[in-house]
């Protein structure tokens, strides 16, 4: 009985996230992409697995090398999570966006604790001027 295996990479290319399938068998490797478009949620990867996998369209067969060392499921975890925490926001256009949305969260803080402190500080001089005129006797 052979071995059959199957991965599945997701990534962004340009414009649209791209799903890469590989399948070896019998020593053969054969791959088909699929195009996402938006980024898809897990649950949607895995649902589209499950209604579309036999009708995805692979490619011709290529010899390969097949690796039968058997793998550490923790390791295997830990790898995976490690190359995800690398990736992160994928496009520059995203990483800038990001960057403009964490310099303006920044400066509504320092705008807002400086409307604060004035009014704070209004409040306190009209409590201060409320005394005196007590004080006066008036």
């Amino acid at each position: 009985m052979d071995k059959v295996s199957g991965k599945l990479t997701v990534f962004f290319e340009e414009q649209f996230w791209v799903g890469v399938f590989e399948r070896i068998s019998e020593g053969k490797l054969s791959v088909c992409k699929v195009t996402f478009g938006a980024e898809p949620k897990d649950y949607e990867i895995f649902d589209f697995i499950l209604k579309n996998y036999y009708r995805l369209r692979f490619s011709p067969a290529v010899a390969t090398d097949v690796k039968a060392t058997g793998r550490n499921p923790k390791r295997v975890q830990r790898e995976v999570r490690k190359q995800v925490q690398n990736i992160g926001i994928g496009t520059k256009s995203q990483q800038a966006l990001k960057l403009q949305q964490e310099q303006l969260k920044t400066e509504r803080k320092i705008v807002s604790r400086e409307q604060c402190e004035a009014e704070k500080r209004r409040q306190f001089e009209l409590k201060q001027h409320k005394r005196k005129e007590k004080h006066r006797g008036r």
